[in-house]
């Protein structure tokens, strides 16, 4: 079977006992960047075989996995942090373990757009998550559309475009929308910052970005979850 394992997103307190269990005791562990997953078998003293399986190499690599899956193996896939599948490589592998009905079992376990969704304090019954938004082709299309989604809207974004993502949400008139910014969540110096698209703007125009960064837009409209 596939285990889908979630590993810490900064402070490694938040790996879970399950998830060192399952780790020490499956056949193979694929991972986005070895080193990176290395030094955190290293920390929990996990001594299985790993592989390195990460977006450029997982259309090449999926169906030997496969294989070694209906042989019998137990395997683990992990991101360098956070859930695999959420906007880091897992998608392919369990859709076509579906495919030939291969049991997968996701633990869960951290990832970094709920603890912002929730600490933003913003309307949570219903929201839209939507990972990286395009770099170039459809991007102005898909800020257009964020802006006039009713629900909450959670995205990802690099430090060095954060800036460029808080103008260009100005530029199609969001300059009062009220957004919530967190970054380095679990992590020693992680903050979640809070005002309106063009406070937040002047905000990192003297505070350089640093970090990973989630950001969570207010919904058209809403006030509360009632």
């Amino acid at each position: 079977m596939l285990y889908v394992v979630p590993t810490p997103i900064g402070n490694l307190g938040d790996m879970s006992p399950r998830a060192i269990e399952v780790l020490g005791s499956c056949d193979l562990i694929l991972a986005e960047d070895t080193r990176n997953t290395g030094l955190l078998l290293k920390k929990f003293e996990i001594q299985a075989p790993m592989q390195s399986f990460h977006a450029h190499n997982e259309h090449k690599k999926v169906e030997q996995i496969i294989a070694e899956l209906k042989e019998g193996k137990t395997i683990s896939l992990v991101s360098d942090a956070g859930t695999p599948g959420i906007s880091d490589p897992g998608y392919l592998l369990v859709n076509r373990c579906v495919e030939n009905r291969i049991k997968v079992d996701c633990l869960p376990g951290p990832n970094a757009f709920v603890p912002a969704l929730v600490e933003s304090g913003f309307p949570t019954d219903s929201f839209v998550f939507e990972g990286f938004l395009p770099k170039k082709k459809g991007r102005t299309t898909k800020i257009k559309e964020i802006l006039g989604e009713k629900r909450t809207v959670v995205f990802y974004e690099s430090p060095h475009r954060v800036v460029k993502i808080l103008e260009e949400l100005k530029e199609q008139g969001g300059a009062d929308r009220e957004v919530s910014i967190s970054r380095e969540l679990s992590k020693k110096y992680g903050e979640t910052i809070r005002g309106t698209v063009e406070e937040l703007l002047e905000h990192f125009n003297v505070n350089e970005p640093r970090g990973e960064f989630v950001l969570v837009l207010k919904g058209v409209g809403r006030k509360h979850n009632i």
